[in-house]
């Protein structure tokens, strides 16, 4: 049996890019009819590594990040919902919406990756915080997200007070950002080469078909 494609997907929960790029590579994946010759495993990135507990309004907080105007927000976002409707991911954003930390998520994320749930929970709380307007740093909402898809939640979130599992997430962070990742998501190939951004459904085909081709 050949070896599978391997794909690394360096993203952050609270990214919308992210989103749009991987339903774009799944549909692209779906569409080769390819499924059983992948294995996407996430990376973590966090966009916002210092964000308060109490996160920040997102309009405030990309105008203080990227210096964008209120008016250049609302198209992004009615450009972002979309790209997700196209995919059939539902962006809910809203006046009140909060921008949170991710790090407790990613700490899950890595925890469901021994389960081969990675991916569901990724989707889960990518939709809990885009479509559902919830506040994906509150244990209670992470709960959810594991109950939702079938991972025992107690032993789960017993890693968030895991001076090693916070250590190995630190690290793989660490790692990735010395490869020169500094904007997600950033998609990898075998660990060989790499596209960053939300690219259509055509590039990736193209890339998966000669990667699929050369092995």
């Amino acid at each position: 049996m050949k070896e599978k494609l391997k794909i690394d997907i360096v993203s952050d929960v609270v990214c919308p890019w992210c989103t749009i790029g991987y339903k774009r590579l799944e549909k692209a994946i779906s569409e080769l009819g390819i499924e059983n010759q992948i294995d996407i495993e996430w990376q973590p990135f966090e966009l916002n590594p210092n964000m308060p507990a109490e996160g920040q309004n997102v309009i405030e907080h990309i105008t203080e990040k990227y210096g964008a105007t209120l008016e250049q927000q609302k198209a992004s976002q009615q450009h972002m919902k979309a790209a997700g409707d196209e995919l059939g991911f539902k962006f809910d954003y809203f006046d009140d919406m909060r921008m949170v930390n991710t790090f407790d998520a990613h700490i899950l994320l890595e925890y469901a990756k021994d389960f081969n749930k990675q991916t569901e929970l990724k989707m889960q709380l990518t939709k809990a915080f885009f479509s559902d307007r919830k506040d994906v740093s509150k244990k209670e909402i992470l709960k959810e997200a594991l109950l939702e898809v079938g991972l025992n939640a107690e032993d789960a979130l017993a890693k968030l007070d895991n001076e090693e599992a916070r250590l190995d997430i630190r690290n793989k962070q660490n790692y990735w950002k010395s490869l020169g990742v500094n904007s997600v998501p950033t998609i990898v190939f075998n660990r060989k080469s790499a596209v960053t951004g939300a690219q259509p459904v055509d590039t990736f085909k193209q890339v998966l078909s000669e990667l699929i081709a050369a092995e």
